[in-house]
């Protein structure tokens, strides 16, 4: 038994709007994750152009990876407004934050 060639074209093309969302979504998450990494670079009194300047590479890999799958982005996104108390011990990448900001003073 034969789809008629109306339901292959509608199934291509869900298929398609399907694989959209998903890129778009990802996208999404890529982006605002880029935006509180250098926010919390800035927030934390580094220079938010080492994320860039490619001088520490496998690290800012590691930050960019933890920040991806961070589980305390919706804190994080309070601290960065300045509506949650504390300091930024949350924050999986604290701890490369501090090492490179006592790196950065030493220099």
């Amino acid at each position: 038994m034969e789809l008629p060639l109306i339901q292959v074209i509608a199934a291509i093309v869900m298929t398609g709007i399907a694989l959209a969302i998903i890129l778009g979504f990802w996208r999404y998450l890529t982006v605002n994750s880029e935006r509180r990494m250098l926010a919390m670079i800035d927030s934390v009194g580094l220079d938010p152009e080492i994320a860039t300047s490619g001088e520490i590479p496998d690290i800012m890999k590691k930050v960019r990876q933890r920040c991806r799958s961070c589980p305390t982005e919706a804190v994080c996104e309070r601290w960065l407004l300045r509506n949650e108390k504390g300091d930024n011990s949350f924050c999986p990448n604290a701890e490369i934050f501090k090492v490179l900001k006592s790196y950065s003073r030493a220099a």
